[in-house]
């Protein structure tokens, strides 16, 4: 490009020689006095620290009233704040051989990327940035030795601190760009892209890491492809990069549970013909001659048992052996999962030089709405100065006023939950009442795979669905400003705050209705003539579980909940960027591309703020938890899981490379407070699905009946069994239906009437609950022991890694000294030719001797 008319699609000053590093852009409006000054002060100062500023005037700028201040660290700032953020530099390449090479490596040869997109630079062995050695390092150019995610991450620490009041002793409150943005000084802060996502940069010199993140990773069709993880790092840095490395990895190991999970659904279908239960209930002879008690008062008909056929196969599918070694399965699944990250996280520290990161800095770096806030100071006795602090007693206040809040919210979401309990029962008196004239024999309503308790489900599914939703999206802005009023001093204690608030209320708002289902629905029923009311309202009987079972409820409700999620997740995550970035930019489409500069094709995106990847990892551990807290009722869930993560990692990599601008490099070693939050779930795991296989499911009750009171092991007479009878002129009035059948069925261990016990509970249901207990207490020592066996057995760093971090400590202890006595020697034989003095007049004397001598 001539030198006189540069691209404006650049990542360089006019110059073509100096690299904009980060972008400030503003709108000088009329009533601008304040800020254009707090402008002026600041990017004087920025250019005392030794920064470089170029503007853009508003008439170069497509809208024509923006300005763009670009701004260029050089060498000399760049080295002095790596100094002072002790930022690891090459100084020798790696020569340890890595042995990591699996056998049979071809098999993955058609999921490979190319070398160069994987591993984009070479392995070297890496210390902190000492200025004053500079030359140890391996500075071939020093326009190029610090990547931008680097210069980026320095320029930020020096715009987060540089202060826009002239006279800094006056107000040490008043600096860094958050609060200049915050009140509208500035309308955006961000570094640039190096190219367009969709070609390369048309400057040499320019990298276009962009260009090969969206060829390599972001397209959908590499979604069998690896993630090019190194070069995600070397872009946007370690914290994106560690939560890809995440969800990469939470993916593949979705993939086994996936396969087990399928392969004990189709265990169910197969052994749907040995269904000897199902088939006494579609019997003619045995299903069709037993009358049930009636599923509600007054407006509730007697109906037959056959009725329920198509929901006893159907609950078959879910709820067989398969599903005792599945729950099993996962609770060994989850501690495989969690200790094998902890060994590819720890490998992954190695490789990017983490493994001596410690968040200290973030810690010691305080907000500025705290610094604004707070107008008390103390000294700080790390730091040893003067900084702002929140009384105790207005931080307690600001605590028990959070809480409150938080408990109210949940208090309202269990609300909305009976409420739509309050609609399950409702809803199903009114299917029986309409149903009330229909044959006892046909309760279809549809057709005859729609059953009234069906549909009340199916329903009651969906509403409950739209009303978490709606909580979701009303209280993520009351987790936020109930936050913001607790006043949290620094940003990582602002996140795990309000981390801790998110995670709470949304564990309560999706799961509540789970839980319901699965250890309260048919559970406080009572029995004929004793039936338990919601609250004591006659016109709420509580619900009854399917003669199926409540498995099949529960996962219905789990199915709709979770994909519901899932699918909205994905549409939001992907349309509304799209969108807000189609109406930003569509007068730009109207200029050519050459006068459509970079620094306007960025800022018309959407910004990455710093809770970006918190809502990230808040969708995948809710996500988590509906795998693995509820996995036993549903055995395909964790296949659902694996297609929506396929899906997030490439609708993940698509916005961040081609709909929002580019986030400021940050370091992260672990994902942080989410995996404390993932270890309980998965304890929590191992005691819900053993009390639902207990609970829940009918398994229990089959065993105790095929080994206990069947002499010839099987199944045959198990649905007589399970009923209890009821003489219906036991009925109280106000519950007793018009109609009269005489006896009536119903599903209870009771014994009947005219029993010296008639209406207690048997022998056998004693002994079915005790089997139960004792089905969960060996279900859960089993699977804890077994879970902390592995997590004993299975090492948190690899072997071959905690040798190489070794090996690389002792050769950078090594290699320094060298250096150290090398420069020496260099200094010592030029002091000696400096005063005469040389080893040969003083045989007997060390060159450390003879200096002193000289000196």
């Amino acid at each position: 490009t001539d030198s006189t008319q540069p691209c404006k699609d650049s990542v360089f000053f006019r110059d073509g020689v100096r690299r904009i590093d980060f972008v400030l852009s503003y709108v000088d409006d009329k009533d601008g006095e304040r800020k254009q000054e707090r402008r002026k002060v600041y990017e004087a100062n920025l250019e005392k620290v030794g920064l470089e500023l170029e503007t853009e005037d508003k008439s170069e700028s497509e809208d024509g009233k923006t300005y763009f201040v670009k701004v260029h660290a050089p060498w000399e700032v760049l080295a002095t704040y790596a100094d002072v953020l002790k930022i690891k530099v090459p100084f020798k390449v790696n020569d340890i051989p890595d042995n990591s090479e699996m056998p049979m490596n071809w098999l993955s040869t058609p999921f490979r990327l190319p070398e160069h997109i994987m591993h984009p630079e070479p392995d070297f062995f890496t210390a902190p940035f000492n200025k004053s050695k500079s030359d140890f390092f391996l500075i071939d150019d020093k326009d190029t030795f610090f990547p931008p995610s680097t210069r980026n991450r320095i320029v930020y620490y020096i715009l987060s601190r540089c202060s826009y009041f002239r006279d800094e002793c006056a107000d040490k409150d008043k600096k860094g760009i958050k609060r200049l943005l915050n009140n509208g000084t500035y309308t955006a802060a961000f570094p640039l892209h190096d190219s367009r996502y969709w070609t390369r940069s048309r400057d040499d010199k320019c990298e276009s890491e962009r260009y090969n993140l969206y060829k390599h990773w972001a397209r959908f069709l590499c979604f069998f492809k690896e993630q090019p993880l190194n070069l995600v790092r070397k872009y946007y840095g370690e914290k994106i990069g560690i939560y890809f490395a995440w969800l990469g990895f939470y993916t593949e190991m979705l993939l086994f549970a996936a396969v087990v999970g399928t392969i004990c659904f189709i265990y169910g279908f197969l052994t749907y013909d040995d269904n000897q239960w199902s088939k006494e209930i579609c019997s003619e002879k045995i299903g069709g001659n037993i009358v049930m008690c009636p599923l509600c008062d007054k407006k509730c008909s007697y109906w037959k048992l056959n009725t329920t056929c198509n929901s006893s196969w159907q609950s078959h599918l879910f709820d067989n052996v398969g599903t005792v070694f599945f729950a099993i399965f996962m609770g060994i699944w989850v501690t495989l999962f969690l200790e094998f990250w902890k060994r590819r996280q720890a490998r992954l520290e190695y490789e990017w030089d983490l493994v001596d990161f410690e968040e200290e800095q973030q810690q010691l770096q305080l907000r500025p709405e705290y610094e604004t806030k707070c107008t008390n100071r103390k000294m700080n006795r790390i730091t040893q100065e003067m900084e702002p602090y929140l009384p105790i007693t207005s931080k307690c206040a600001r605590t028990c006023l959070s809480g409150a809040t938080v408990l109210l919210w949940i208090s309202l979401i269990i609300a909305c939950i009976i409420g739509v309990i309050a609609y399950r029962l409702a809803v199903y008196a009114a299917f029986a009442s309409i149903m009330k004239d229909s044959p006892t024999t046909h309760l279809e309503v549809v057709g005859p795979y729609i059953t009234p308790q069906l549909a009340t489900s199916v329903t009651a599914s969906c509403i409950n669905f739209v009303i978490i939703m709606i909580l979701n999206l009303m209280y993520e802005r009351v987790a936020i400003w109930i936050t913001d009023m607790e006043i949290p001093k620094t940003h990582l204690e602002y996140e795990n705050k309000l981390t801790v608030k998110m995670f709470l209320f949304q564990f309560v708002n999706y799961y509540s209705s789970c839980f319901y289902v699965a250890f309260f629905k048919g559970k406080f029923v009572g029995y004929p003539g004793k039936y338990a009311y919601m609250f004591g309202w006659s016109t709420l009987r509580n619900e009854e579980c399917d003669p199926g079972g409540c498995l099949i409820e529960l996962t219905t409700q789990l199915v709709i909940v979770m994909t519901g999620k899932q699918v909205w997740g994905n549409i939001q995550e992907a349309l509304v960027p799209w969108l807000m970035n189609w109406w930003g930019s569509r007068k730009a489409r109207n200029h050519p591309e050459s006068l459509y500069s970079r620094w306007e094709q960025d800022h018309d995106l959407q910004g990455f703020g710093q809770l970006g990847l918190f809502y990230e990892y808040l969708e995948m551990v809710i996500q988590f938890g509906f795998i693995t807290l509820f996995v036993a009722s549903f055995p395909l869930a964790p296949l659902l899981a694996l297609i929506n993560n396929i899906i997030e990692v490439r609708v993940d990599a698509w916005k961040l490379t081609t709909q929002f601008r580019r986030p400021v490099a940050a370091k992260a070693h672990s994902i942080g407070a989410w995996e404390e939050i993932l270890n309980g779930m998965a304890v929590l795991s191992v005691v819900t699905n053993a009390f639902i296989v207990a609970f829940t499911s009918d398994m229990i009750p089959r065993l105790v009946y095929m080994y206990a009171y069947q002499p010839e092991m099987n199944m045959k007479g198990y649905i007589n069994n399970s009923l209890s009878v009821f003489n219906i002129s036991d009925f109280l009035t106000d519950s007793r239906p018009d109609d009269d059948e005489n006896p009536a069925w119903y599903r209870d261990y009771r014994y009947p009437p005219g029993h010296e016990k008639q209406y207690s509970h048997t022998m056998q249901f004693w002994h079915i609950l005790a089997a139960k207990l004792a089905f969960i207490i060996i279900m859960e020592h089993v699977v804890f022991v077994v879970k902390f066996l592995v997590a004993w057995l299975i090492p948190d760093v690899p072997s071959d890694v905690r040798a190489r971090v070794k090996r690389e400590r002792y050769l950078v202890q090594e290699y320094l000294h060298n250096y150290e006595v090398e420069k020496l020697k260099i200094q010592l034989s030029q002091n000696s030719n400096e005063c005469n003095c040389t080893p040969m007049i003083y045989p007997s004397l060390s060159k450390h001797e003879v200096l002193s001598e000289c000196l």
